[in-house]
């Protein structure tokens, strides 16, 4: 009442042509200067930016506002004027043209914004953006000054703007904030600063959500803060900044408008994907439903009874018979309710103004809300599956609806949303899953939950060949099935699923056979399948055929499945035996081998996976394939490719897998190893990297292939032998030098595996090899020791702390390494090669001191 009393009469001198545009829009400037008045941080008591949001309540409960004085911003109608209305028609021509000056100095900010970089940007975050209330001085000039108390709504709308680009990618700058434990400090640190910032903007953007009019600039305040909530790192800040924006944008999804509608379901979601998960989110989520939506403000929702909709449209929860006890929560999840009830029930009220643009023939709300609260479910399902897990059924018949639907958008969501689903159980029932078993979604349940999908838009959608996107979603959605569930499934819906994916193999659109090879790559591991000789050759097949495709992306997916199939040939011959060996097609294995070798000649994402391949089939070969001259030649030209690869300038992941990929090669005895030309490069590739590579996980994989070979003759001659001793010697006095911090961090874990190799070589040292060896202990003796000491003792140290590693194992190592040393130091060739048994008795002596005076 107070805001229609305050317009007054508008004469017709005012509605000229320049300035009737921003007249409209300004009708309720006085409106909001009165509601920005009352919201005044400069005329309120409250100091802590937490106590402040009692103001924000005081205006949503619709409480009387402060005494309206003092306001030079403040829009005075013509009738309450001393003006004439020539006058007062010159005065809003005035203000009409200021404010789209300013909205142009916005405009060039933004573009300055967007066109600079986001280093030299953040520089000058406290000049743009607030970083304390002000209150008891004169308050800083800064977007959010704007957003507050500009009286044309456009120009709101610009500042708002500008502050979501400057948001927008600031996570890594935001990353930094947390809240100080310490208010006694002699200064503020930087974290702290921006902790601060954070908080001064949730409260001054839910200031001008609560006293905002106009639906554009409504809009662009939601979006500014789901920027804000996507980049600020909760985590590291105190509890409470997210409660009190959920309770303030609830009223705001039944707004009127649609675009206000979707954009407080973009920040819901950015909620729910914030740091997932969050405790705080949790219990937020565990909300009854009703909480928070009586405070509409100025949004008067109108659809709050949706998620009691949905509750009376599907059976109670005690009424499913599938759900386990103790599955449900005390209180259903209000957001999955709501999200459901908007994507499946028809509206009961008719369009309102803000439904203008989109088709009036539509049962259902319009698509944009549709499609944002799918994505919300879909985040919600990815960051709380615990929550979700009780309506794996009713989301999942969603899923359903969604994809029968005509609309792809809807098509193509409802298969994300049934990806995310799978993707989630399949999280949960992983070996090493935190979640008890109890706890976890019922095999039986996820039987039934796929079982739907494939009898019922599941199969439709994978051969939708006009909708791309939808079959390449479908695909993915497909591969994230539980192996478990799989095996359960009927023997035709399993032929179903195997006989879908092959065929999109052979799709000519990229996207689709991407996803279709990487769809067999992750079947190729379930245990109900790999044991199947037919099938696991059809994917190699497959497989092999996308590993040629032109596209880039194709082929990179191939060489994943690649490596999944070879990781599935190394367990069938773990298990199987020599009945699988004998079973499997050696023309196929030698095409495998040769197309591996190919690809690891490709790009750096083809080529990780290639490498893992190679080793892997190498470790596969039996002694009637190495013997085979077809075979010879492809094993020579597969190895170079492994010593090339180490040896390149390539990224480190593929440098770790190729490093990885020798070490599988030197446990084949089957290969000539120690014998052969390839032996000698492949140690010295080896050899080099553990020295010199800047990356410390390369060099311990590196180390670790080094120990493998079991048998001194895999080492070769004294000559290679020593040389691999020396070279693990300067590589273990090389562990700290590093000139990135990062890499240090792994110091410790390498010198563990240098002392590991070195323990392993002197184990299996032979009479010829003692004299170089002691060469090396005289000149490094006592830097050497101090290092095995060390690891010695980090094992008791690691055992303490809980980790996995074997003291005893560590123990054993050194007393073999000893015991071996005494019996070929009395061989007449090991003589000369000093006492190194005695060495490492000291050793093993001063470590059993120092553990029995702990």
């Amino acid at each position: 009442n107070r805001r229609k009393k305050s317009k007054g009469k508008q004469k017709k001198g005012e509605f000229a042509e320049e300035g009737k545009e921003d007249l409209c829009d300004t009708g309720n400037e006085s409106n909001h200067g009165a509601d920005m008045l009352k919201l005044n941080l400069e005329n309120s008591s409250c100091l802590d930016p937490r106590a402040c949001a009692s103001d924000v309540a005081c205006v949503t409960a619709g409480k009387d506002p402060l005494p309206s004085h003092g306001t030079s911003w403040k829009r005075i109608s013509s009738s309450e004027s001393e003006y004439s209305d020539a006058e007062g028609g010159i005065q809003s021509k005035m203000r009409s043209y200021q404010a789209r000056v300013r909205q142009g100095a916005l405009a060039c900010f933004l573009s300055a914004i967007k066109s600079i970089e986001k280093r030299v940007l953040y520089g000058y975050w406290s000049a743009f953006v607030p970083d304390a209330p002000g209150i008891g001085s004169p308050q800083s000039v800064t977007l959010m000054t704007i957003a507050l108390k500009d009286p044309s709504p456009k120009t709101r709308a610009c500042s708002l703007q500008v502050l979501s680009a400057i948001l927008e990618g600031s996570k890594q700058f935001l990353s930094i904030a947390e809240d100080a434990n310490d208010h006694k400090r002699a200064f503020t640190p930087f974290s702290v600063t921006i902790a601060s910032s954070i908080r001064e903007l949730h409260r001054c953007l839910l200031l001008a959500l609560v006293a905002e009019s106009s639906s554009q600039t409504l809009t662009q305040i939601i979006k500014c803060l789901a920027n804000l909530v996507s980049n600020a790192p909760y985590s590291r800040l105190n509890p409470g900044l997210l409660t009190r924006l959920w309770n303030q944008i609830k009223p705001y999804i039944c707004h009127k408008d649609v675009n206000v509608r979707v954009s407080s379901l973009t920040l819901l979601g950015a909620v729910v994907s914030a740091q997932a998960p969050l405790p705080e989110v949790q219990l937020l989520l565990q909300q009854p439903s009703s909480s928070g939506l009586s405070n509409s403000g100025n949004a008067t929702p109108h659809r709050f009874n949706f998620s009691e909709q949905w509750r009376k449209a599907l059976p109670s929860e005690g009424e499913s018979p599938e759900n386990p006890s103790g599955c449900l929560p005390p209180e259903p999840c209000w957001l999955i309710r709501l999200c459901i009830s908007i994507v499946v029930l028809p509206r009961e009220d008719p369009c309102s103004d803000g439904d203008a643009n989109f088709p009036s023939g539509s049962v259902y709300e319009p698509s944009p809300v549709r499609l944002e609260s799918l994505q919300v479910l879909a985040l919600l399902v990815k960051g709380y599956f615990s929550m979700a897990q009780s309506y794996l059924l009713e989301l999942g018949e969603v899923a359903c609806k969604c994809m029968e639907e005509m609309d792809p958008s809807i098509q193509l969501h409802g298969a994300k949303l049934l990806e995310e689903l799978g993707t989630g159980v399949v999280q949960q029932h992983k070996p090493d899953s935190a979640v008890a078993p109890e706890k976890r979604v019922p095999v039986s349940m996820v039987v039934t939950f796929w079982t739907m999908m494939l009898n019922g838009p599941l199969p439709g959608a994978l051969q939708n060949s006009q909708h791309a996107t939808l079959q390449t979603s479908a695909c993915d959605a497909l591969s994230s099935i539980l192996p478990e569930a799989f095996g359960s499934l009927q023997n035709d819906q399993q032929i179903l699923c195997i006989t879908l994916l092959l065929g999109l193999n052979h799709s000519e659109t990229p996207l689709v056979k991407a996803a279709a090879v990487r769809a067999l790559g992750v079947y190729i591991l379930f245990s109900c399948l790999r044991q199947d000789v037919m099938f696991v050759a059809d994917t190699a097949n497959a497989i092999l055929n996308s590993l040629h495709d032109k596209s880039p992306s194709v082929r990179a997916k191939a060489a994943w499945s690649l490596g999944n199939l070879t990781d599935t040939l190394i367990v069938n011959m773990e298990t199987m035996g020599q009945s699988f060996q004998e079973e499997f097609s050696d023309l196929l294995l030698l095409k495998m081998l040769r197309s591996a070798t190919e690809a690891s000649k490709d790009k750096d994402k083809v080529k990780s996976n290639a490498v893992r391949a190679l080793g892997n089939l190498l470790h596969f070969l039996q002694p009637c394939h190495v013997a085979h001259p077809r075979f010879r030649e492809a094993i020579e030209e597969s190895l170079q490719a492994l010593v090339s690869t180490v040896q390149s300038e390539a990224t480190m992941k593929v440098r770790w897998n190729a490093c990885y990929a020798l070490g599988n090669v030197f446990k084949n005895s089957a290969l000539p190893l120690g014998e052969a030309a390839w032996t000698t490069q492949a140690y010295s590739a080896l050899s080099s990297v553990v020295k010199s590579c800047k990356n410390f996980k390369v060099r311990i994989k590196s180390a670790m292939a080094l120990s493998i070979p079991n048998r001194r003759e895999c080492y070769g001659a004294t000559e290679q032998f020593c040389q691999i001793w020396s070279a693990l010697v300067e590589a273990l006095q090389k562990s700290e030098d590093t000139e990135d911090f990062v890499e240090f961090k792994y110091s410790a874990s390498l010198r563990t595996q240098i002392c590991q190799a070195l323990l392993h070589l002197l184990s299996l040292a032979q009479g010829t090899d003692l004299p170089l060896i002691w060469e090396t202990i005289a000149a490094n003796g006592d830097a050497i020791k101090s290092y095995i000491v060390q690891y010695m003792k980090s094992g008791v140290e690691d055992n303490e702390a809980g980790a996995h590693t074997d003291l005893c194992g560590r123990e054993r190592l050194l007393r073999g390494a000893i015991e071996h040393l005494r019996e070929t130091e009395k061989q007449p060739e090991g003589r000369a090669g000093g006492r190194l048994s005695v060495y490492l008795e000291g050793i093993l002596t001063n470590h059993m001191t120092e553990l029995t005076e702990a």
